[in-house]
């Protein structure tokens, strides 16, 4: 049995009074891409902050799990695409923060940072725009930006916030292959997703209604009952083959969404198929 990456206890996780994640207990198995999925407002951002040591929890707890005695490692990248127009950064300085943990308060880069820096760009196809300003770029770019500074730190854990939602189909490849490029170099990689096709093919899954309401392989946790206990039977609905969410998440697109018929997380020679 895969060896926990993070490991949680009758965990609540709470903003004051609001209750975000009731008492759950839950592990995300380590080297494998763990999908956190569930209705808008069902508390996934709140469970990455919680595993990322941003939010601490009100009772019970969450943690990630050492390996052979050495402080976990992680990077948490969040979905944040909007940026202050007057900020005078660039892509590459944007990138090199994730180095800033290894520096110290007044270090210098090295060549392993720079080296580290450069990778990371190059993985996500934006070496290119090393000089443009942040506010130049377009969502999918920007949300590359942000996922290349979490590349660029030192991490066997990588969390990701929403990373695909509401990007260009380059975008969104470049960053769909990086997360499983990560898992072949043995990293351990959580998501949320708003997507039951992206759910279904990821290693693990966390299926949140408030509090987890189911965890392990897809199969197990994707089940009708699971999904009404999640979503509610208003939200909820079959059609034949098809499934569909009537989640205010997906205003985007006109009519329902149907959840079996698109995923970026297929075989090379079927994305094509899928994304048209």
């Amino acid at each position: 049995m895969t060896e926990p990456m993070v490991r949680a206890d009758d965990v609540v996780i709470s903003y004051g009074p609001t209750i975000a994640v009731a008492r759950s207990s839950f592990t995300v198995p380590r080297g494998v891409i763990t999908a956190v999925i569930g209705p808008n407002g069902s508390g996934k951002s709140s469970l990455l902050n919680a595993i990322a040591g941003v939010t601490p929890a009100a009772a019970g707890s969450v943690e990630v799990v050492a390996t052979a005695g050495r402080p976990p490692r992680f990077a948490y990248v969040l979905q944040m695409t909007k940026v202050n127009e007057a900020l005078p950064i660039t892509v590459y300085e944007v990138v090199a923060m994730g180095r800033y943990s290894t520096l110290g308060g007044y270090g210098w880069f090295r060549a392993a940072d720079r080296d580290a820096i450069a990778e990371a760009m190059d993985r996500m196809g934006i070496t290119d725009l090393a000089a443009r300003h942040l506010h130049e770029l377009s969502g999918g770019q920007r949300q590359r930006v942000f996922v290349a500074q979490g590349l660029a730190q030192d991490h066997e854990l990588l969390l990701l916030d929403e990373p695909l939602t509401g990007l260009d189909l380059t975008s969104a490849k470049a960053i769909d292959d990086v997360i499983h490029d990560e898992q072949m170099r043995g990293c351990t990689v959580v998501m949320t997703t708003h997507d039951l096709a992206e759910a279904r093919v990821a290693d693990h899954v966390l299926l949140l209604g408030g509090r987890v309401i189911a965890s392990g392989p897809p199969p197990a946790v994707l089940t009708l009952e699971h999904l009404i206990a999640a979503y509610g039977p208003n939200l909820l609905h079959v059609e034949g083959d098809q499934l569909f969410l009537d989640d205010p998440a997906h205003v985007p697109v006109q009519g329902r969404h149907v959840h079996q018929d698109r995923s970026i997380h297929v075989e090379t020679s079927q994305r094509d198929h899928h994304e048209s």
